[in-house]
């Protein structure tokens, strides 16, 4: 929460369960990694920074192998990095507040982050669900989705040149898988109504309303730079 004179500790168990990650994902994990403040000012982060891995993630490269109609596809992994989670906003149909929980925020998690080898919704879902189970057997997580164990943030790009990939939409905090296939079905359809009707897509996260099986925009995205991203002078390196 950052309280006043509180200062951070790295939790061991979590470098364990991400070194497991890394086999899992068919790499290993780095002999040097650091931690990094990631700033940037929303309700549901109370020091105002994240604690993250920006230059020196514990989990670089890797593979996840996925079959999708018979065919099999290998999804490559950009990397994967320790933070401590934010808490949890919820935005209450038809009310003009939100509430925020922070029973989460500081907790460990690790961010997988996959190259953009995913074309299709079936593809994602598949990539998901796959993920889903190498945590489960490597005895990373219990991968509890009804209780936020397991999120997917999904990244859509739309383009007409295959080499260039265009402007990314990220849909936050997705539970379940059929979710993610059908989030991923919608954005494309919008993405491609906006630039055909002559409108550009902005970089925003957008937050996926289960009911009405829709996106609607929560803010727009910062880049990298935006995030005045320095090294953590509370921990040491690993």
């Amino acid at each position: 929460l950052g309280l006043p004179g509180a200062l951070p500790v790295l939790n061991q168990k979590a470098i364990e369960l991400a070194s497991k990650a890394a086999f899992a994902l068919n790499t290993k994990p780095q002999a040097f990694s650091k931690f990094d403040r990631k700033h940037y000012f929303y309700p549901d982060l109370p020091m105002g920074y994240q604690i993250t891995q920006f230059e020196e993630p514990i989990v670089l490269g890797g593979h996840v192998d996925i079959v999708v109609d018979g065919k099999l596809k290998r999804v490559g992994i950009t990397r994967a990095h320790l933070e401590a989670d934010a808490g949890k906003s919820t935005h209450l149909a038809g009310a003009d507040y939100s509430l925020v929980d922070l029973n989460r925020a500081g907790t460990p998690l690790l961010e997988i982050v996959s190259e953009p080898d995913m074309h299709t919704a079936a593809e994602a879902r598949a990539y998901a669900h796959e993920l889903y189970l190498l945590m489960k057997y490597a005895d990373v997580s219990d991968v509890d989705l009804y209780h936020g164990n397991m999120r997917f943030d999904v990244n859509v790009s739309v383009s007409k040149d295959p080499n260039v990939l265009g402007t990314r939409s990220e849909t936050k905090n997705l539970n379940s898988f059929k979710s993610v296939e059908k989030a991923v079905e919608y954005e494309v359809r919008r993405q491609i109504e906006v630039l055909e009707s002559g409108g550009k897509i902005v970089q925003e996260t957008r937050g996926w309303d289960d009911a009405k099986q829709k996106t609607f925009s929560q803010r727009t995205k910062e880049d990298a730079h935006d995030y005045r991203y320095f090294p953590d002078p509370d921990l040491p390196p690993v």
